[in-house]
């Protein structure tokens, strides 16, 4: 992986202690406008990880393809995770 490692971890574990405070709320059964709350704060924290490595998927595994076939197989392997997440 070629993303700021120290930056895509800190998203990663931040998110990680939000659901660990998601947990406890349900478990405390919490209002449930609080918990999405919550829950919609951890989705942006992971977006945030996913732009990161995408961006450093374009920025390095695109850019350095050895052939125009690689790079057009990185270009689609992109493009098919974008489908994904623009559902």
């Amino acid at each position: 992986m070629q993303a700021d490692h120290t930056k895509v971890m800190r998203l990663l574990k931040t998110a990680r202690g939000q659901m660990d405070g998601i947990i406890k709320m349900v478990e405390e059964d919490r209002y449930c406008i609080d918990i999405s709350h919550q829950l919609m704060a951890t989705e942006a924290i992971l977006n945030k990880a996913n732009k990161e490595i995408l961006a450093a998927h374009l920025k390095h595994c695109v850019s350095h393809a050895h052939s125009q076939e690689e790079q057009e197989e990185k270009i689609d392997e992109l493009v098919s995770m974008l489908g994904k997440i623009l559902k």
